[in-house]
């Protein structure tokens, strides 16, 4: 109704270009004009000045010969002082721009290997700009921003990645393992040493009490009951000792039988044992 009259409203960030007979004559900013279309004069179409997004997806070669797809993002606008340039000189802004970009990612990812191409995702975003801004300008556009979001190898490549990850990984865990248990068997082995040195000193002075002992028992048996010899007295103690024994294994719920050749005749035999073994137990510590 509004073109009927004569009459044309241009919408917030758009322009309009305006042809009187098909020539070109005017941009239309927005807000509200006047276009007597009975005088030859006709709008040839809008131009959007907002940024406007392109993915593309472009499949390559790296160095060493893997097959990747990046995915390579451009945000663009039509420039309003440049608004001719752009509606008449180019009619599929899209695929110029994406005919640049396959150019500059051939251009640049077949020179780096894959590791390098995840690592110098800058550098190619740098290169695709730099081109596309010194060739869409001409045609009156802008790029405001490149991305590489996205660098995809094929996906046998990224299992055998995967794959060497893991065994990485796996080999990093079993040498902490080792390294774990080895940590574990010799702080065993210290305390085993340090347990048998400790149990080595409580025997040693057990024996060194007992040897104190059994030497006061005598001496003050053999000063209080006249007649008597240290011999006499030796004698009496081991077989006392050698009857509480006895008593302690009896009444033990967890002994084991234990059966000792015994008469009256034995009990000389016994004190003479158990002298001879303390008497040589001395002879080995000096």
């Amino acid at each position: 109704m509004g073109l009927a009259l004569g009459c044309l409203q241009v919408e917030q960030s758009t322009v309009a270009i305006k042809e009187v007979f098909g020539k070109y004559d005017d941009v239309l900013e927005p807000g509200f004009h006047c276009v007597p279309w009975f005088f030859g004069t006709q709008i040839a179409g809008y131009l959007s000045l907002r940024v406007q997004q392109l993915d593309v997806h472009c499949e390559t070669k790296t160095k060493d010969n893997v097959f990747v797809t990046v995915v390579a993002s451009i945000q663009y606008r039509a420039l309003a002082e440049k608004a001719v340039d752009a509606f008449y000189k180019l009619s599929n802004t899209r695929e110029q721009i994406q005919a640049y970009v396959f150019d500059v990612i051939r251009a640049c990812v077949p020179k780096m290997d894959l590791d390098s191409s995840f690592e110098q995702k800058k550098e190619i975003a740098r290169a695709v700009e730099e081109e596309l801004e010194k060739a869409m300008s001409a045609y009156g556009y802008e790029i405001v921003q490149t991305l590489i979001v996205d660098i995809e190898p094929d996906e046998r490549v990224k299992r055998a990645m995967n794959e060497i990850n893991a065994a990485a990984r796996l080999r990093v865990a079993a040498n902490e393992k080792a390294e774990a248990e080895k940590i574990l068997q010799i702080k065993k082995a210290e305390g085993d040493a340090e347990s048998k040195y400790l149990a080595g000193l409580g025997i040693a002075r057990q024996r060194q009490a007992i040897v104190d002992g059994l030497r006061d028992s005598v001496l003050a048996f053999s000063e209080n009951v006249p007649g008597t010899s240290s011999k006499d007295v030796m004698d009496m103690v081991l077989v006392t000792q050698y009857f509480d024994t006895l008593k302690e294994i009896g009444a033990s719920s967890k002994s084991n039988s234990v059966f000792v050749p015994h008469g009256p005749g034995a009990v000389r035999d016994i004190a003479s044992q158990c002298r001879d073994g303390l008497l040589q137990g001395s002879m080995a510590r000096s």
